[in-house]
């Protein structure tokens, strides 16, 4: 009966196992580059936003915390995809 018990356990152990992990790769992705939704290229001074495909300029004022103009593009982005007239 221990054995059994002691079977019936690791496998309720397992699935729960599973589950975890299964739960955290929904969330986390792969990591894989089609993943990104954004580049900061400090080389040529440019931050690019995959989502919207539209590039910015200036990547040391953006990292500063000006991000109103890629703010603004999003929401422009998603208003056009909701079909809000801006």
């Amino acid at each position: 009966m221990a054995v059994l018990t002691a079977k019936l356990e690791a496998a309720h152990e397992e699935e729960e196992s599973k589950k975890y992990a299964a739960n955290r790769k929904e969330q986390i992705g792969t990591g894989d580059r089609s993943e990104k939704i954004r580049t900061y290229n400090m080389l040529q001074d440019r931050v690019t936003d995959h989502r919207i495909k539209e590039s910015w300029h200036n990547v040391a004022v953006i990292l500063d915390g000006h991000i109103d103009e890629i703010l603004e593009a999003l929401t422009r982005r998603g208003s056009a995809e909701r079909g809000v007239s801006s």
